[in-house]
């Protein structure tokens, strides 16, 4: 095969095409028009004598063989922008879009304490901010649909690298008027799992919620994410463990009134945050500085944790 005929532009239509579904907005994100991304799509096709998508009028999706094509275009782009970078002596430096994306549980309640220090310590980056659950965040990080993702540590995956930037405690959110609203102090010996209630199975808050009370989830209430979890346990369904973060202010985070917040004594139950990035990402140095423009910034009720964790 003539590798004249194959071009760094063409994978990054292929790959666009990809994660959009959709021809007409893989060229808007490529600004490029549709007959002519369409067109170099076909004549990758023909160079490489496989159809890379299922075309038809409501939906694309890649091929079997297509999948594998996708997967090594997204290894080849990464080495061409790390080639870029060590040329232009920029190795390092985040600049340009920068995609990060937070687990559900975190980003609505990280992201206006952290946007401030991130914009200050990134004047050249548009950020793209997303959320989602922990396993489908890796997914896209592995692939190289993310840069960076913040999550709750330890992460289980060969090739990723983690900055830990703080601890998040958990506190009690109960109905106002419950039992336990009597109680001087709340220790996890306090609650009974049967009066517990958590997310559905996906989320790592769920896990974690579980492992701190030893409970298991047989007869346990769920929900679909943590607001609903909060309207849960305001309409009196039971208590459930909040982080700190998701606790915020005001009458929002009470539900008028019907929830109420407990700390728990002594050490108490909680996550670690992390920075997560691919380790073969030559701009690791950006992103440990990055981490540290974070630590600065840990919000109140949060312990700054110093040092790395690499996965």
């Amino acid at each position: 095969m003539n590798l004249a005929g194959l071009s760094l532009r063409d994978l990054e239509y292929v790959v666009a095409v990809a994660e959009q579904r959709h021809f007409g907005k893989a060229a808007e994100r490529c600004s490029v028009s549709q007959p002519s991304l369409s067109a170099q799509i076909r004549k990758l096709e023909d160079l490489l004598g496989i159809p890379l998508f299922e075309r038809t009028s409501r939906r694309v999706l890649p091929t079997p063989q297509g999948e594998v094509v996708i997967r090594q275009a997204r290894v080849v782009l990464e080495e061409a922008r790390r080639l870029l970078a060590l040329a232009r002596g920029t190795a390092g430096v985040l600049h340009g879009p920068l995609a990060i994306a937070a687990i559900q549980t975190l980003g609505p309640y990280l992201f206006p304490h952290a946007l401030p220090a991130m914009r200050r310590h990134l004047p050249d980056v548009q950020l793209v901010l997303s959320e989602g659950r922990t396993d489908g965040l890796l997914e896209e990080l592995r692939e190289g649909r993310l840069d960076a993702v913040l999550l709750a540590l330890p992460v289980e995956a060969e090739g990723l690298t983690c900055d830990a930037l703080f601890f998040e405690p958990f506190v009690l959110a109960h109905p106002t008027g419950h039992r336990l609203e009597s109680l001087p102090s709340i220790a996890l010996a306090d609650l009974d799992p049967g009066e517990l209630v958590l997310l559905e199975e996906g989320h790592c808050l769920r896990d974690q919620a579980l492992a701190a009370c030893g409970a298991t989830t047989r007869g346990m209430r769920h929900a679909t994410g943590l607001e609903t979890l909060r309207h849960m346990v305001a309409s009196g369904t039971g208590y459930t463990l909040m982080p700190r973060l998701a606790t915020g202010n005001g009458e929002a985070a009470t539900v008028g009134g019907l929830v109420a917040y407990r700390n728990f004594q002594g050490d108490p139950p909680g996550r670690i945050i992390g920075l997560v990035w691919r380790a073969s990402d030559p701009r690791a140095a950006g992103f440990r500085a990055l981490a540290q423009s974070l630590r600065d910034a840990t919000p109140p009720g949060l312990r700054r944790i110093d040092g790395s964790a690499d996965a």
